[in-house]
């Protein structure tokens, strides 16, 4: 599994109707060959920062099955604009794991 990872930053007064538009975006992303799940985190200390995880099967789920399709056309038609600046996206793997 691969997680992807970035940090949001909205403009400011939009908070509401990115989180908004982020609900009816997750269709776009959920209906992805090797979509796992998503969530996403509003910053306690800066309330226009969010963090967006997404758990793919495999990178190129992301990079390339999402990246390059129509539904990643209309996820960015929806959110890109809220964005100021405009997000990191890394990728991370799991090195180790500790659960209670």
């Amino acid at each position: 599994m691969i997680v992807e990872a970035a940090f949001l930053i909205v403009r400011e007064g939009e908070q509401s109707r990115f989180e908004e538009d982020f609900k009816t975006a997750g269709q776009f992303i959920g209906s992805i060959n090797g979509y796992l799940s998503h969530s996403l985190q509003k910053c306690i200390e800066q309330n226009n920062k969010y963090l967006l995880l997404v758990n793919w099967r495999k990178l190129e789920d992301h990079t390339i099955g999402f990246r390059q399709s129509s539904q990643y056309q209309e996820w960015k038609q929806l959110l890109h604009h809220y964005y100021e600046p405009f997000p990191v996206v890394e990728h991370f793997e799991m090195v180790v794991q500790v659960k209670k």
